[in-house]
């Protein structure tokens, strides 16, 4: 006779997603809660698509005066809260030049979180800039708490995942999707998809600039992301950035690497209440989250910025041609 499986105590429950919402949202990875980490947030899928099938990627704006604009740096901070308590702290780092860039993320559990679920990550990606567009070429994700320690590396040509590596090794689950080449294919890492490049030369925050989505791969799984607009906002952050921001809704489906049965998983394919507050970089075409608002069965899960200090690099003039 089989024992009946008891639910966990809500203290418990709440404990263990917030300790995963926390790191996940320390890490600038879409703060999903699933068991593998899924992230969200969208980059312009067409762009790293055309680039495998070697077409030329857009175009980068063009200052005025014979200058072109050399990129621009983030620094910011972010609180992750869950039903309103707060449950987490990170920061994030980016520097966008005219060549590569650069993004570094850490965090972790906070406040009373601590004693029930203790958990800290950090991460890194790091790619070329080609015409504009980011193209990723390593991945990193360290993810630690009180019951283990756990390493995601990846190599990355143009739109593929060409070696990937999780230390240590996990076991093999027969009931989850499995990962086949097909799915390292056109796709770009979790934190290159929060940079969400916007092609062409006008307005940034524009209601065409949530329409997009992207192809996704963590290490873990692939999933695809589908954002749309919802409105317009302005935000203001306690140290930094102040001004109009845009909302995106975020659709998130799950392609492989996944337990099909999983409940959160089939939670979140089901939601239509995601969405995630972009602002840009100064000095870029880029747009990053400032807020993030993800609904489960404990209450809002939030991620926002109280520090998004951005600055743009200084621009680099153009030689005349008669």
């Amino acid at each position: 006779m089989t024992t009946p499986r008891t639910a966990a105590p809500a203290r418990v429950r709440f404990a263990g997603f917030g300790a995963r919402f926390a790191v996940a949202a320390g890490l600038m990875l879409p703060v999903l809660p699933v068991d593998a980490s899924a992230q969200a947030q969208g980059q312009i899928q067409s762009q790293t698509q055309g680039q495998a099938q070697g077409q030329s990627p857009a175009v980068p704006v063009q200052a005025p005066a014979q200058a072109v604009l050399a990129g621009g740096k983030l620094e910011a901070k972010y609180e992750a809260s869950l039903a309103g308590i707060a449950v987490g702290k990170g920061q994030w780092a980016i520097d966008i030049n005219e060549d590569q860039y650069s993004a570094t993320a850490s965090g972790g559990t906070a406040g009373l979180l601590k004693a029930f679920a203790g958990g800290s990550g950090s991460g890194q990606s790091t790619g070329r800039v080609v015409a504009g567009a980011l193209v990723p070429s390593n991945y990193q994700a360290v993810t630690t708490s009180a019951k283990k320690s756990e390493t995601i590396k990846m190599l990355i040509t143009p739109g593929y995942v060409k070696e990937f590596s999780i230390e240590p090794e996990p076991p093999l689950d027969p009931e989850k999707i499995p990962i086949t080449d097909a799915h390292r294919r056109n796709v770009i890492d979790p934190m290159t998809g929060s940079l969400m490049r916007v092609g062409g030369t006008g307005e940034l925050l524009t209601p065409d600039s949530c329409r997009t989505g992207a192809s996704i791969f963590d290490g873990r799984m692939r999933y695809d992301l589908k954002l749309d607009y919802k409105r317009m906002e302005s935000v203001k952050a306690e140290k930094g950035y102040r001004g109009p921001a845009i909302v995106c809704a975020v659709y998130f489906t799950p392609i492989a690497g996944y337990v099909p049965d999983r409940a959160a998983i089939k939670y979140l394919a089901a939601q239509r209440n995601i969405e995630v507050t972009l602002v840009p970089i100064a000095g870029t075409r880029v747009l990053v989250p400032y807020r993030m608002v993800v609904p489960t069965p404990l209450g809002v899960a939030m991620l926002e910025a109280t520090e998004f200090v951005t600055t743009p690099a200084p621009a680099k003039a153009v030689a005349k041609t008669n």
